[in-house]
C-alpha cells in the first residue's frame, strides 16, 4: 500500500555554511515535505565574526538552539541549526564543541582545515590509548512559537590512518560501528542512515510532527 503523498510544512531555513551538512540534510528534510530554503537563496551574506561568536556554549544543544534563534531573527523563517561534533572517550570527550577549530588554526577553511583536525587527532591518540568515539549532534528548530531540540550519537572508533576520502571533517578517521567502514568510505546515502546528524534531525522532526 503506497503511504500516499508527503504533507508540505511551508519554508525551513537551513541554517549552516557546510556544502557537507546541506548534501546530508536537505534529502531528509525535503521527505518530510519541507521547502528548504539555504542561507544564500535567504539572502543571509556571512558575517564570520558574529556567526563564529554564536558557537560559545558548553553544549552541542546549546550551540544549535544559538544559531537558529539568530538565523531566525535574520531571516523570519522556521529555522533548522546544528552542532555537531566527535567525542572521544581517552581525550575526556574532546574535541567536543571544540571539534570544527580544533586545531586553533582559524585562517584554514575546508579540506586544510579538516586535514589539521585530523592531524592533532591522530597524535593525540598516539601511545595505545582507547580509540573508541562517537559522534554526537543537537539539532534545533526555532521558528517564533517553538523551540524544539532532538539529538543524535552515532558510535565507532578511531582509526590510525585515513581510509576513503568521502564525507568532510573526521569522517576518513571514523570507523563506524553500525557499518563496519569508515565514514570516508560509504557513500552519502549509506552514511545518512546512520549518522549522528540524521539521528538528530529525524529526533527533531518526530518532536515537530507529535506537536511535542
Amino acid at each position: 500500500m503506497s503511504a500516499g503523498p508527503v504533507a508540505r510544512r511551508g519554508r525551513l531555513l537551513l541554517a549552516t555554511r557546510s556544502e557537507g551538512k546541506r548534501r546530508e540534510l536537505e534529502p531528509m528534510l525535503r521527505a518530510h515535505g519541507w521547502e528548504v530554503v539555504d542561507l544564500d537563496a535567504a539572502g543571509l551574506s556571512e558575517e564570520p565574526v558574529v556567526e563564529e561568536a554564536l558557537e560559545d556554549a558548553p553544549t552541542f544543544e546549546g550551540n544549535a538552539l544559538a544559531k537558529a534563534r539568530h538565523f531566525h531573527a535574520r531571516s523570519g523563517l522556521p529555522t533548522l541549526a546544528d552542532d555537531s561534533g566527535l567525542s572521544c572517550d581517552a581525550l575526556g570527550g574532546a574535541p567536543g564543541v571544540h571539534s570544527k577549530r580544533w586545531s586553533a588554526q582559524g585562517e584554514r577553511q575546508g579540506l586544510a582545515l579538516d586535514a589539521a583536525n585530523n592531524a592533532r587527532l591522530l597524535r593525540a591518540l598516539q601511545g595505545g590509548v582507547s580509540r573508541a568515539a562517537r559522534y554526537v549532534c543537537a539539532a534545533a528548530f526555532v521558528d517564533g512559537v517553538r523551540e524544539v531540540v532532538g539529538r543524535g550519537e552515532t558510535t565507532g572508533r578511531i582509526l590510525e590512518h585515513e581510509e576513503g576520502t568521502g564525507g568532510f571533517g573526521y569522517d576518513p578517521l571514523f570507523f563506524s560501528d553500525d557499518l563496519g567502514q569508515s565514514f570516508g568510505c560509504v557513500s552519502r546515502e549509506e552514511k545518512a542512515r546512520v549518522s549522528h546528524r540524521a539521528r538528530a534531525v529525524s529526533a527533531l522532526l518526530k518532536k515537530l510532527e507529535s506537536g511535542s
